[in-house]
């Protein structure tokens, strides 16, 4: 499909849109069972993979939204658990030798929505509403936070690259707050705010926690790291470890609604 009916097409369906667009995109059904092997990697010169993603993962990567967040609505059940392979590729010129980091990953997920448009047919709209939320702001002796070995200007695929989970910690060696806000939010109650005013990338190592949703974890029962389920803190803890704090607020918040989608075309 030519650029012009690409510009359409994500138009229609209220899909923001890079000036640029993949050249050449491959959209497969995922023959890998186990969800351990999913991955997703922006490469340098404009090439994106993704492998065994279930399509609800993918919609969430181009709208910058954890996938579990309730900042992401709507939908049917099988875009939580069909998985696909995307290979695509752009013209060179859309992420050139130099580019900062997060404008490459910014027109990449421009050009992510506009394919999702294109071969899932996927319709979203946004709103705005007041919601209760979590702020991540500095705790009262500030943070404790260590510098990543990475600086900015030299930000590539391996940096905003996030590990773990609530049973595992979280783990990154390049992220910033901004990450770290994402990744608590995906197993936060609500939606999580960057409000620390932290700027660079640091090495953020943290231990496991205890559930915030969901059923409570029954005795004697272990994280995936093998500790002890009794003994794990809360993410509150965890944060403040950190010298950081989640603090409750209401605050507007915007909230991605999946009006359409479709399974794809074979290739």
């Amino acid at each position: 499909m030519d650029l012009a009916r690409r510009a359409l097409l994500a138009a229609a369906f209220g899909c923001a849109l890079y000036a640029q667009s993949f050249e050449v995109a491959s959209v497969k059904p995922s023959k890998e069972q186990d969800f351990r092997g999913m991955s997703m990697q922006y490469m340098p010169g404009g090439r994106l993979a993704i492998h065994n993603y279930p399509v609800l993962l993918v919609i969430s990567q181009a709208y910058n939204i954890p996938p579990q967040s309730p900042r992401l609505r709507g939908g049917p059940q099988w875009i939580w658990v069909e998985r696909y392979d995307i290979e695509a590729k752009a013209d060179p010129s859309v992420a050139p030798p130099g580019l900062p980091d997060a404008t490459r990953r910014e027109r990449m997920r421009k050009m992510l929505q506009a394919l999702l448009a294109d071969r899932f047919h996927l319709a979203v709209h946004t709103e705005t509403k007041e919601d209760a939320v979590y702020l991540l702001v500095t705790g009262k002796n500030g943070p404790k936070l260590q510098r990543s070995a990475i600086a900015d200007k030299d930000c590539d695929e391996k940096c905003h690259v996030l590990n773990g989970g609530q049973g595992r910690g979280i783990h990154g060696r390049a992220i910033d707050m901004a990450d770290l806000a994402s990744m608590l939010e995906n197993f936060a109650d609500r939606p999580v705010l960057d409000r620390t005013g932290i700027d660079g990338l640091y090495d953020v190592d943290t231990t496991a926690w205890m559930p915030m949703r969901g059923k409570p974890l029954p005795s004697g029962a272990k994280a995936e790291d093998g500790s002890d389920a009794d003994t794990m803190p809360t993410m509150f803890t965890v944060v403040a470890r950190l010298g950081l704090k989640l603090e409750p607020q209401r605050a507007p918040v915007e909230i991605v609604v999946i009006d359409r989608v479709e399974r794809p075309a074979e290739n």
